[in-house]
């Protein structure tokens, strides 16, 4: 994949960016911290694969807008593609794909984004995990693969070959022999259900007799309670009948009762109407002294709003001429602001530009070493155009010889670990008797879990009931809370009422209401967060208790094959004998391998062409070390021809900027001059009377607002006068409607006395029975009894009928299970096998075996280069162990070499240990790039080179520039100053207050 173009809208840190890649080779993304470099290295992963490094989806939307979208070009092949991908908050996620044709861009989008996805990954052949690991080496995982113990490297190494289809094919063996013993158990336990079956069938057959003497019974009993319940029902429909009429009865009392208390309450309502019409007729006086007072504020009021009216006229001219003065003076402020800090900047340049010049003396000694070191180089190319076929064919030979040692090795340990596994089975036959007391304690042990499992679920659900609790209190909380806000939000209104009484809103009370229900939503706030906390530690809880649960449950799995082991012992022991044989041919082979490996007995035409390439090419005395170090001068003082040209630049800029500082200073003397002018203009003499005016007029703003607010309360005393000639009307009518309303309750209590008479006959006539419902219930119950023993008496007879066939056909499905029972076994055995082939100490730990030559070669073939070939690496499976000489334990340690030995790469300093941190991850990359069947042509290197010092960062940038024909694209990305002024291409990335932009320069 080689990059074309790409182009950001509302993405990360970028709103509106496009970047051209035509004609970049090798460049450098330069910025400072938090810029947005790895946000555009991010949005070609993304563009491609639709992921990155943020936690959600909608993270990669730019803060503020509603929609991210990247359209990335780049060439594949001899084809151009284009790949548009979207992200909008509220509709979700778009994908386009398109490639480029003679008519333009012809689409290839399929129907949904995931067949759409598939289809780049197919066009592309390579997936997002192998491109991070191989073209992308993301900032803050150089040393991922380092820091990790050498335990753990190994797994590391398995994820990144993708050797866990393996671990697939494993479990699925796994799964496979555990189907097969689940099988056996069950067959066994069918076989001994069929074998007590087969005793009880004659003592079963004898009781049917028995069976049938027990229904006659049972069904003279039944008709016997069937006549009785007929009696007692026929009983049961006449009190039924004389109870619906006194419940009849007790309904019209209860109707008749709620309409008399109706009655009386409003006698006592009308009752006190007519005392508050009698207090209002006693006001008449004091409503009339209101209305006079009224009239007086009125008249002070309108003698207020003439003065306010001159006022705001004043004030009005007053702002006006202070606008005329501002519109004068403040264009030549700002005219002197800008020429003021033109004149900074311009002197912060010229000093800038000092250190530049300090260095000419420098350069023109660099310029004379570097014309010396081109001429070594040229002889060294020369040499190395001979040297370097052979150099290739010898590492060739090299590595098909560590890979033929490495096979034969593997074998070898194979064999060893084949033999001590069948040494030990020849020794187990002693402890088959002791395993089955181990496995009665096992089963002991795991009734014991079963019963603890119960205990955690029942707190389980414990737990989900708080928390569902807690989520209601949430719930009720957050819809106070919207409430308050909304209430807050009307009261922002000039217009806003008080939500209590309606009233119109003065100053001070819409203060007082907005603090009170400030204080209600902090305090519902408070609420809320303790909630969410309590939410989440009960949510916690419930995860360990789930995963405890869970535990319990995978030791569990272990109950049902553990009750069939014992017949799997018996198995075990008739299989010890055949062991011998397969072990003496075992060594056999094993000696032969030993012996190959000792004398090196293999590959011996690669051995003889190995030896005449170590002849050849001492006799051209070629070493690319110093090759190497010529290479590194040249690259080193390179530096020179950009410097000098730099300073002559530099000192064209001085000149300029003099004269720019002058012309500057010139212009500001002239815009003080014009200032000071102005101080004296006839605008500020008017601005003064009109202050003078306003003093005289002494309006009392505050005894206005004093006047309204009284007669604004006095415009009651209105409302007071027309209530009054409302009751002065109604009172008369009032007393009218008293007198029918008692007449009325007198009628109504000689009805309830009538009802009364009536519920107390019925009453006396339902005591004098004897009936019951619990006569019936008992009989009812007695009856079902009955039928539920004749059933289950039907039940058996029936069985026993059947009970003859079922075990006939049992007999003949005996000898079928105890087939299927062997071949089950058969099955478990070879499933075993195959599970610790494809484990990790199989087929995963020999292609990891085969790998690791490959990648120490090329590991010290880059780091040589980094280093001035002072460092090499080597890489160490196995060690001896500590505790017991004899064993090897398998390990993956980093060794690396220098002058002063070899020593672990974890005693090497920050810069040493980047240096191999970036060999490992770069040869790492070109070998998965190789295992996918892709030549790498794109390498993107986020990482930080801060630990480097001037001469680190400047074998860097010679490796890079190496390595740089290897690749159509290589892009570096530092914040480090001196690191950037190497190379000559430079995408500048800075963010303004629009978001980052960026800035091509070369």
């Amino acid at each position: 994949m080689v990059p074309k173009q790409i182009t950001l809208n509302n993405f990360l840190s970028y709103r509106e960016a496009s970047l051209d890649f035509e004609g970049l080779h090798v460049a450098c993304i330069a910025g400072p911290n938090g810029a947005g470099k790895s946000s555009l290295l991010e949005a070609m992963a993304w563009a491609i694969w639709g992921q990155s490094r943020v936690a959600t989806d909608d993270d990669v939307i730019h803060q503020g807008t509603l929609e991210a979208r990247v359209v990335f070009i780049f060439a594949q092949g001899e084809q151009v593609y284009r790949i548009i991908r979207s992200r909008h908050r509220m509709h979700g996620s778009s994908l386009e794909f398109q490639v480029e044709t003679e008519g333009g861009y012809r689409v290839l989008t399929q129907r949904g984004i995931r067949a759409t996805q598939e289809l780049i990954c197919h066009h592309l052949k390579l997936d997002y995990d192998t491109f991070i690991n191989s073209a992308y080496l993301r900032q803050g995982r150089a040393d991922d693969f380092m820091l990790k113990r050498p335990s753990e490297r190994k797994e590391i190494l398995a994820d990144l070959l993708k050797l866990d289809q393996y671990d697939c094919l494993a479990d699925q063996a796994k799964e496979h022999m555990r189907q097969a013993k689940a099988a056996v158990g069950l067959w066994q336990t069918h076989v001994d259900q069929l074998t007590r079956t087969l005793e009880t069938h004659q003592s079963t057959l004898s009781s049917r007799t028995i069976l049938q003497d027990q229904l006659q019974t049972l069904d003279q009993q039944r008709q016997d309670i069937r006549r009785q319940l007929k009696h007692l029902r026929c009983q049961g429909e006449q009190v039924q009948t004389q109870q619906r009429q006194l419940e009849l009865k007790q309904q019209q009392y209860c109707h008749l009762t709620h309409l008399q208390q109706q009655t009386d309450d409003a006698i006592a309502d009308l009752k006190n109407q007519i005392d508050a019409m009698q207090q209002v007729l006693h006001q008449a006086e004091e409503i009339k002294n209101g209305l006079q007072q009224l009239k007086t504020l009125a008249t002070e009021e309108t003698i207020l709003g003439q003065q306010f009216q001159q006022y705001q006229d004043l004030q009005t001219k007053r702002q006006h001429l202070s606008e005329q003065i501002e519109a004068q003076t403040y264009p030549l402020r700002t005219k002197l602001q800008q020429l003021q800090v033109r004149r900074d900047t311009l002197e912060d340049q010229l000093r800038e530009l000092y250190p530049v010049l300090q260095k000419a003396d420098q350069v023109n000694t660099a310029q004379m070493q570097l014309a010396a070191a081109k001429s070594r180089l040229k002889h060294l190319d020369s040499l190395q155009l001979q040297a370097e076929p052979l150099l290739q064919r010898r590492r060739q030979v090299q590595a098909e010889l560590q890979t033929e040692h490495t096979l034969l090795k593997s074998r070898l340990e194979d064999l060893d670990s084949t033999l001590a596994q069948m040494e030990q089975k020849q020794v187990r036959g002693d402890q088959l008797t002791v395993s089955a007391q181990e496995i009665a304690q096992t089963l002991d042990y795991l009734e014991q879990r079963r019963a603890y499992q119960e205990q955690v679920r029942e707190k389980g659900q414990e737990r989900r009931q708080f928390m569902e609790s807690l989520q209601a209190n949430q719930r009720t909380y957050e819809a106070q809370l919207t409430q308050v806000d909304q209430k807050l939000q009307l009261l922002h209104h000039p217009e806003a009422i008080c939500p209590l009484c309606d009233r119109a809103l003065d100053a001070p009370h819409r203060t007082l209401v907005e603090d009170r229900h400030r204080l209600q939503q902090q305090e519902l706030r408070e609420e809320i967060i303790i909630l969410r906390e309590q939410l989440a530690v009960t949510e916690r809880e419930i995860q360990v208790l789930r995963q405890e649960y869970r535990a319990i449950e995978a030791e569990l799995e272990l109950y049902a094959p553990m009750l069939q082991t014992q017949g799997k012992l018996e198995a075990q022991l008739s299989t010890q004998t055949d062991l011998e044989g397969r072990i003496r041919q075992l060594q056999k082979e094993r000696q032969q391998l030993q012996d190959c490996l000792t004398h090196h007995r293999y590959r011996l035409d690669l051995q003889t062409e190995l030896q005449h390439l170590d002849q050849t090419l001492q006799s051209l005395a070629y070493d690319d070390r110093d090759h190497a170090l010529a290479r590194g001068q040249v690259d080193r003082l390179r530096w020179a021809d950009i410097k000098q040209h730099e300073i002559q630049q530099t000192q064209h800029r001085r000149n300029r900027i003099k004269a720019q500082r002058q012309t500057v200073i010139n212009t500001i003397a002239t815009v003080e001059a014009e200032l000071q002018v102005l101080a004296q203009s006839p605008l500020h003499h008017e601005l003064q009377d009109v202050l003078a005016a306003l003093t005289q007029l002494n309006y009392d703003g505050n005894r206005h607002q004093k006047v309204r607010q009284a007669i604004q309360q006095a415009q009651t005393w209105h409302l007071h006068q027309q209530n009054l000639d409302n009751v002065r009307q109604k009172y008369p009518q009032q007393q009218s409607n008293l007198e029918n309303l008692l007449a009325k309750r007198q009628a109504q209590q000689q009805d309830l006395a009538e009802l009364a008479d009536a519920i107390h006959q019925l009453e006396q006539s339902l005591q004098a029975t004897d009936y019951t419902p619990e006569k019936i219930k008992q009989l009812e119950a007695d009856l079902q009894d009955l039928q539920q023993q004749r059933e289950v008496l039907m039940g058996r007879l029936g069985a026993l009928q059947q009970q003859q066939h079922h075990v006939e056909a049992l007999q003949a499905q005996l000898q079928q299970k105890q087939q299927e029972l062997a071949v089950a076994r058969q099955q478990q055995r070879v499933y075993q096998e195959l599970a610790q082939a494809f484990g990790r100490n199989g087929i995963q730990a020999m292609m990891i075996e085969n790998l690791l030559p490959q990648l120490e070669a090329e590991t010290s073939h880059l780091l040589g280069r980094l280093s001035d070939y002072q460092l090499h690496v080597q890489f160490v499976t196995q060690r001896t162990s500590k505790r017991r000489q004899t064993k090897l334990i398998d390990t993956l340690d980093i060794l690396i070499a220098d002058a002063n030995g070899t020593r672990p790469y974890e005693t090497y300093s920050g810069g040493e240990a980047f240096r191999v941190n970036f060999a490992i991850r770069l040869a790492l990359s070109r070998l998965l790039a190789q295992r996918s069947g892709l030549a790498l042509k794109l390498l993107i290197i986020d990482e930080g080179f801060g630990t480097q010092d001037q001469q680190g960062c400047e074998r860097l940038i010679g490796a890079i520039n190496a390595i740089a024909d290897d690749f159509a694209c290589i892009l570096a990305v530092t914040h480090i100053p001196h690191f950037r002024e190497a190379f000559q291409t430079r995408i500048d990335v800075a963010k303004g207050h629009n978001g980052s932009y960026i800035l091509v320069s070369s």
